[in-house]
């Protein structure tokens, strides 16, 4: 069970902020005001709310219906690198590992290739374009040896608990030569509490449960499976436009992105400049 309460995230991105200024990012008055809204804080009641883990089938599975329709910040952000790789990348056989309801798939297709499309949500899998959908894991895909020329996943290995397992299953399913490109929620973005919301029965709050691997944790796996890394990319969010606080905390199922409309100047320096996903591009020897 996660407790979360909303003046935790305030205080968190204030300090976030605070420790920008103490290494010489803001000045003087910039502290004071940030020790102002602490205090303001500290002293406004809000109401925490007890949510409870979904595993990565179970919470996708009630994602699935509204996925595509919903407005996934990080797509904005991950699509021009994704399509300058792809668009280098000679048509053949594909993976979309992780397909989901095929954002990637449809890349893929728009570019020649013949695309498999494997996830573990049968519910995902029913809004995939791909004519080969196939239900598995990323640790046993449901793939022959060699069977590929490129495989792709996105916004799925920060769900998975140990990234070696699915590297080395990436590369034995491409063939010599072959590409993996790979997009990703960054480690700073998930420590920021972009983790995925979802309402199970009785309408009960629930986060999928959600890991921060480090960025040395994907090149230490995808290097011990025998990938060459070709591109590797921290995509930054353009910056937030000034704008007054919100004194509204906003419904449970957009935390903590209205939370941090709460605090705009510190969520402006806390996450001013950081990145929020990873997008890389290995090759197979």
């Amino acid at each position: 069970m996660i407790h979360e309460d909303p003046r935790a995230y305030l205080l968190g991105m204030e300090g976030a902020a605070l420790l920008r200024a103490f290494t010489g990012h803001h000045d003087r008055e910039f502290v004071r005001a940030r020790l102002a809204e602490v205090r303001c804080i500290l002293d406004t009641p809000m109401d925490p709310v007890d949510v409870e883990r979904a595993g990565a089938v179970e919470g996708y599975g009630l994602w699935a219906a509204s996925y595509d329709g919903e407005d996934n910040g990080a797509f904005p952000l991950d699509t021009p690198v994704l399509t300058e790789v792809l668009d280098g990348i000679a048509p053949g056989p594909a993976l979309d590992a992780a397909a989901g309801t095929g954002r990637l798939t449809r890349l893929l297709l728009d570019r020649g290739h013949r695309v498999t499309a494997v996830d573990s949500s049968p519910d995902m899998l029913g809004h995939n374009p791909a004519d080969d959908t196939r239900v598995g894991d990323l640790r046993a895909l449901p793939v022959g040896d060699a069977e590929v020329d490129v495989v792709v996943c996105g916004l799925a290995l920060t769900h998975v608990p140990d990234l070696g397992p699915v590297f080395a299953e990436f590369a034995r399913v491409l063939r010599p030569g072959g590409h993996l490109v790979l997009s990703e929620v960054h480690p700073e973005a998930v420590a920021r509490g972009s983790v995925p919301t979802v309402r199970g029965r009785g309408n009960r709050p629930m986060r999928l449960v959600t890991h921060e691997h480090l960025l040395g944790d994907y090149l230490r796996a995808a290097l011990a499976a025998g990938l060459e890394l070709r591109r590797f990319t921290e995509p930054v969010p353009p910056p937030a436009p000034p704008r007054e606080a919100s004194t509204d905390p906003g419904p449970w199922d957009v935390w903590p992105w209205s939370l941090a409309a709460m605090v705009p100047e510190a969520t402006r320096a806390a996450t001013g400049g950081r990145p929020a996903m990873l997008v890389a591009h290995w090759r197979r020897g």
